[in-house]
This record gives structure tokens, sequence and C-alpha cells, in this order.
């Protein structure tokens, strides 16, 4: 029972279904990994024991009858500190919401505790996850636990980092340019961009179909148990879906061999891609080949997606920003100050013109999907990085604008509204994680996380998490 950690999701369900643990002792074991890893990482920044452990009491005296049979059963997980847990601290990163206890659980948060789920504590993020690397004045940054030097990326880096190091079993993701794609690259492990309204979520602009919520994990596996919980309609979301779903973890359990990928290093809008990415990628697609794929090099017309996804990015901050702006300028970082001034420029005839851009992006792609069973590129233009730099202005020697370009194969990705699993697929020779982006054809989430899954068991990179962090010799 003291390497409990080491288990997946699924295992550790499993263990607690048939009583041979407690969620107690789960909390327990949780708390124990923290304690010998976070001082390392700073992946968990709030940490809720006592709620946890009143939750497990709870659930033990009144254990719930005629569950689904992707119920949770008391396992612990760690919640993004973007994202509400009834009273518990949400900074979201900021100093100006530095002492907040959040007075209700966000919807995310309660679909995932009435399956079951019990929220250990909460996951570091950039603030206000904006950006690509996880830091923040509140809390500091976040350490890749693969060499603590560099990097878990973000916005989700928090989440990423405490899967990678054995923290938690699951936790919560939102990406809107690639918030749990990249972390899950860095980190070497697996998260899904699910289609728009799959996972509900409330929002001050409920129709864009940019910001979701998303599980992540250590595995496909785990991905699809943890989507399960969450997937669905809600009131709340006029984009949820409604109608019951299918079971992702029955996909997730049936792998399948995809007949026709199309593999793409750089999308056509990435200007840089790192060699050893490069390298990592390719060796992934002469694996499939090796294994009977038929892999094609292509891709999509993304052409307009990275202008459409920043005009449509700079809406959202005007939104989520300018009114605290006028109020705390002086306690914002200056890449928020800069995107969100941005936004007020826009016209709207501007901001229209996008949507338009959007709706045309989205149906061109979906067409051109119905001739691919996946489309398969990296996450990220480059290895993890030095954590002290704010973010890449260069890559392979060629120059990425603001602190939004080198994410632009993300990005790209997300103005399309396809489903999204974000895969570890190699190393690079000083042992840095790479992934890739298995996206799928429209409202494809259980055919890709069976896909997914075939080509997890390919590459063989699963059992490489849990791990202690650490710092390679240089």
């Amino acid at each position: 029972m003291s390497e409990l950690w080491k288990l997946s999701a699924t295992e550790a369900v499993a263990l607690l279904k048939k009583k041979k643990v407690s969620p107690l002792e789960m909390i327990d074991a949780a708390a124990a990994r923290i304690e010998a890893t976070n001082p390392r990482i700073n992946a968990l920044v709030t940490l809720c024991y006592e709620r946890a452990r009143q939750h497990a009491r709870r659930l033990e005296r009144d254990a719930p009858r005629d569950v689904p049979a992707h119920y949770l059963h008391g396992l612990p997980i760690a919640v993004k500190d973007g994202t509400d847990v009834a009273g518990v601290r949400c900074t979201s990163g900021s100093r100006i919401f530095a002492d907040r206890i959040a007075s209700a659980s966000d919807i995310v948060v309660e679909r995932l505790e009435a399956n079951g789920a019990i929220v250990i504590g909460k996951s570091n993020l950039p603030e206000f996850a904006a950006g690509g690397n996880t830091f923040n004045d509140v809390f500091g940054a976040t350490l890749n636990p693969w060499d603590v030097r560099m990097t878990a990326s973000g916005s989700s880096g928090g989440s990423a980092a405490a899967l990678a190091a054995g923290q938690v079993w699951l936790a919560t993701g939102g990406d809107f340019g690639g918030s749990i794609r990249t972390p899950s690259s860095y980190c070497s492990t697996t998260g899904l961009r699910p289609s728009p309204g799959m996972i509900p979520r409330a929002s001050k602009q409920p129709f864009s179909a940019l910001s979701v919520e998303g599980p992540m994990a250590r595995n496909v596996a785990d991905t699809a148990l943890m989507l399960d919980c969450e997937a669905g309609w809600h009131p709340l979301d006029p984009m949820s879906q409604v109608g019951p779903h299918p079971s992702f973890s029955a996909a997730a359990a049936a792998p399948r061999k995809p007949g026709r990928v199309a593999v793409s290093v750089d999308l056509g809008v990435a200007r840089g891609v790192d060699r050893d990415v490069r390298a990592v990628w390719k060796a992934a697609a002469e694996r499939l080949a090796g294994d009977g794929v038929l892999v094609e090099e292509a891709h999509p017309d993304l052409a307009e997606a990275e202008k459409t996804f920043l005009t449509l990015r700079g809406s959202v901050f005007i939104a989520r920003h300018a009114q605290l702006l006028e109020k705390h300028r002086a306690l914002y970082k200056p890449e928020i100050i800069e995107n969100t001034e941005f936004g007020l420029r826009l016209t709207p005839a501007q901001i229209v013109a996008a949507e338009v851009a959007q709706g045309e992006l989205i149906r061109r792609t979906a067409k051109w999907m119905s001739g691919y069973d996946l489309l398969v590129c990296p996450a990220v233009a480059c290895p993890p990085f030095d954590v002290t730099q704010r973010y890449p202005e260069k890559i392979e020697g060629v120059p990425y604008e603001g602190y939004m370009g080198w994410l632009v194969l993300t990005y790209a990705v997300t103005v399309t509204a396809l489903p999204v699993v974000a895969l570890p697929a190699g190393f690079t020779p000083s042992g840095l994680p790479v992934g890739l982006q298995l996206i799928g054809p429209p409202r494809s989430e259980a055919r890709l996380l069976a896909m997914a899954a075939y080509i997890e068991a390919v590459l063989d990179v699963k059992p490489r998490v849990p791990i202690d962090p650490r710092q390679p010799k240089a």
C-alpha cells in the first residue's frame, strides 16, 4: 500500500471498488507522495486534506447504490487553480484573488464529485491561465519532474506535473490555446481537448468554441475514465450535448488501428520546429507505417487559423480582463495587459470577420478530415525549456512573435473545434519528453480514444510515468 501512487487511475479505482483499499488510505498515500515530491516541483499549491477526508468519510458512511460503471469510488484528484472548489482557496494565479475562497464549486467539479472523485488540492497555473509557462506572483513557478530546471508548460502545468510525479491519479485541465496539450507533452502525460460542449462549463461567453474543459491523466484509459465522469448535458451550458454519450472507457479498452493517417510536422503554420521534435514525430510516423497503417504527409488549409485565433482570443480577453484591468492594472503581468489592450483596439467588423473565418475553417477542415481517421502532428514546436525563460522567442533560429507565437501548433487546431488527444511519443537525446497531437474528425471522441490506445501501445511510452522528480547531470 505504500506505493499506491504508482497505480494507474483504473487500477486504483478497481481496488477502491472491491474495498481492498479505502478512500482515506488513498488520501494518505497521495498526501505522502505530495510531501515527498511537491517541494521540488511546486505542482499543487493549495491542499485541502481535511475537506477531502470529510468527503471520504461521507462516501464510506453513505455509499451510493446503482453507480455507473465509470464511478471513481473515492479516488483523489487535483483541480486546476482557476476552477472553483467550494470552500477552497481559488486564486487563478493572480494577486487580485490571492485570498479568494470559492463559495461554490464549478460545474466540472460538481460532476466529478458526483461520480466519486475526491478533491485533494489545487494545481498551479500561469496568471489567469494565460501563457505556456506555469508561473505567477502568488505561488511561483511549477517545475518539470523530468528535469526540475525546465518548465512544465501551461496553463495546466501544475496538473501535468502532479500527474507525472504521482501526486494524484487524475487532474482537471482547461484548454484554450493548448493548455492541456502542451503540459501533457512536456510532462509525458496524456490529455484530451474534447469537442466544444462535450464537457459542460459556465463562462461569460457561453457560445465560444475556443475554451474547453478536459481530462488529464497518465495514460489513455485513465483519460477516457475521467471523460466518462465529466461529459454530458447541463442546463447552464447551452453548448453541452443532450443525450447519453458512449462509454469512453469501453472505447479505450478496445484499441482500434487507424486505416489512413495524415501526418504533418508543422501543419503549414509553424515557421520553425525543433530538430529533436521533428525526429520524434518522424519516428512515430515510421512506426505507424511499419505496423501497416497508411501514412501520408498532408494537412488541411490552416493559413487563416493564427490570425483568426488571436483576434477571437483578443475579444475573449475583453470580457475576462477589461474591467479588472481598469482597477488592478499594477497587479497584472504585461502579457495579459497587452492582449487585453489588443482586444480593446479591435473593431466590431474585425471580430465578426474572425467569427466568420472560424466557421469557414471548421467546415473546410471537417470536410478534409473525412478522408482520414487521424491527423498527427507535434504538440509543441520545441521541447521543454528553462523555466526562467518566460517563453521561446526563437526556435531553430526562426523568430516567433509574442508570448503565444510558439504555441501555434495547438491554437491553430483550437480554431477547428476538432477533438485532440495529447499523447507521449518519445524523448529528446537529453531525455526531455515530446508529445503528439492526435486530431480526430468532428465529435469523434470515442473512436479517437480507441485509436489513441492503439498508438499508445505501438509507441510504447505509457509505463514511463509516474517518476521521481529529477535533475539530470549536465
